[in-house]
């Protein structure tokens, strides 16, 4: 049998989720409860197929490459009935959220008459393209069901038999459940021209959410034909004041770079003002490079304090250049600045924004408030890591990445922020004034019945 070509193959998916989506919107609430619901328990009922798909995936593994780069990908591949458990568990979370569809964010009556208001309702078609771990495509699926959202998922190759599983459980118990065909749709096409082919297809996706690296990211941007949120893109920051803890600042910076060095919002330079540039650097450098190996580079003054500390047998920080305050981490990668003050921390983050998340520490109010009105960025943070920058720890529920642009909503993507409002208006025979009527014949005899 001769195989669908990949562009063919997208676009045949692409028209049947866009099928779905208005007998989708069709569903009741309580509907799309159930089908989550049955969703759910198929996932909890199936994880012993899931673990020996990731098998599958392991196995693809080249061993002809170096032991430990060996060690690291099956590390990052493997996943395990721990792992599945906090994914039924955040599924559960996804189930019992309040349901956003529906709600009425504003009502009001015109001077004619008219019932006006502002209806939360699904933005459409949602594509998901991922190179991360399958618990990305756990969140696409349920999420969109929750607001009404047909979902198409691509996902990250090295899982591509673990994502399948997954995919084919939450379909299949989803279309037994009442789901329109359609409405939960997986790429199944490893070669990068499947995802390449779906972000260009503007006439049946309304919305592409990247979730992955930056490389993924950029090429999203450069390719797409179809709006981008979720872009979960720009650097993160922690600004150190001259009036400050020097305890809390240590711990606020080692947090936000280590809790999770991949996470989008681990920060990825800090500016230190110079007033406690000698007190805070040789602990803080200490820390970042022997308890937890972090890769440093840094501004002159800082290597020159660093300098001193060589020489007592530390491990070194190399110069930075112009490009690599203009680097975006996500591993255990960090730039630190020595500033003047605020002015230049604020110039520096401006330089390089506009910002994912931003941090100061700092004991000055006035600071802290200038420092949240002029910064940039999806999220500004007082005496906080980056890291706590979330849909969880806003208490705004679960989120599938986060958006850093200014457009949609800035901030985690949550349950809310995945829907949109449009105007429903009920009227009684209102009409636009002046009403109107026909044009006089100028010949009256026209209008004579003989006629």
């Amino acid at each position: 049998m001769v195989e669908v070509p990949v562009k063919l193959y997208v676009q045949g998916l692409a028209r049947k989720a866009k099928g779905a989506a208005r007998p989708l919107a069709r569903l009741s609430n309580l509907q799309r409860g159930q089908a989550l619901e049955a969703m759910l328990q198929a996932f909890n009922e199936s994880k012993d197929s899931f673990l020996e798909a990731n098998r599958r995936d392991l196995d693809q593994i080249s061993k002809n490459i170096e032991k430990q780069v060996y060690r690291q990908i099956v590390e990052k591949v493997r996943i395990t009935g721990e792992s599945l458990d906090k994914m039924g568990q955040w599924f559960q979370h996804v189930v019992e959220c309040a349901d956003p569809l529906g709600e009425t964010s504003q009502m009001w009556m015109t001077t004619d008459g008219m019932q006006v208001g502002r209806v939360r309702a699904p933005i459409g078609v949602v594509a998901v393209v991922s190179d991360l771990a399958p618990h990305v495509a756990l969140e696409a699926f349920s999420m969109c069901v929750k607001t009404g959202n047909v979902c198409i998922y691509r996902g990250g190759t090295e899982w591509f038999e673990t994502n399948k599983a997954i995919a084919d459980c939450l379909m299949k118990a989803g279309n037994e459940a009442g789901l329109p065909e359609g409405a939960l749709t997986f790429i199944d096409r490893p070669q990068p021209e499947a995802a390449l082919e779906l972000v260009r297809l503007a006439k049946y996706v309304d919305v592409i959410i990247p979730r992955g690296k930056t490389a993924l990211r950029a090429g999203i941007l450069a390719q797409s034909r179809v709006p981008v949120i979720g872009y979960d893109g720009g650097l993160s920051h922690v600004y150190v004041d001259g009036d400050v803890d020097i305890p809390l600042a240590q711990t606020i910076v080692v947090n936000a770079k280590v809790q999770d060095p991949e996470a989008s919002n681990s920060v990825d330079t800090v500016l230190i003002n110079q007033k406690v540039a000698r007190h805070i650097l040789p602990g803080l450098m200490r820390r970042l490079l022997e308890e937890f190996k972090v890769t440093l580079t840094g501004c002159p003054k800082t290597v020159s304090i660093m300098g001193i500390m060589a020489m007592t047998g530390h491990l070194g920080i190399k110069d930075a250049t112009n490009k690599d305050w203009g680097e975006k981490y996500q591993s255990l990668g960090l730039n630190i600045k020595v500033v003047s003050s605020l002015d230049e921390a604020l110039a520096h983050i401006d330089q390089f924004g506009p910002g994912h998340t931003d941090t100061i520490v700092t004991r000055d109010y006035a600071k802290a408030m200038r420092f949240v009105q002029e910064v940039d960025s999806s999220a500004v943070l007082v005496n906080a890591s980056t890291r706590l920058h979330g849909g969880g720890q806003f208490g705004l529920g679960p989120e599938i990445g986060m958006n850093t642009s200014h457009f949609h909503a800035r901030g985690p993507l949550t349950l809310e922020t995945l829907t949109t409002e449009k105007f429903v208006v009920l009227g009684t025979g209102q009409l636009k004034q002046p009403h109107p009527v026909p044009v006089t014949y100028q010949d009256a005899m026209m209008l004579s019945a003989t006629f």
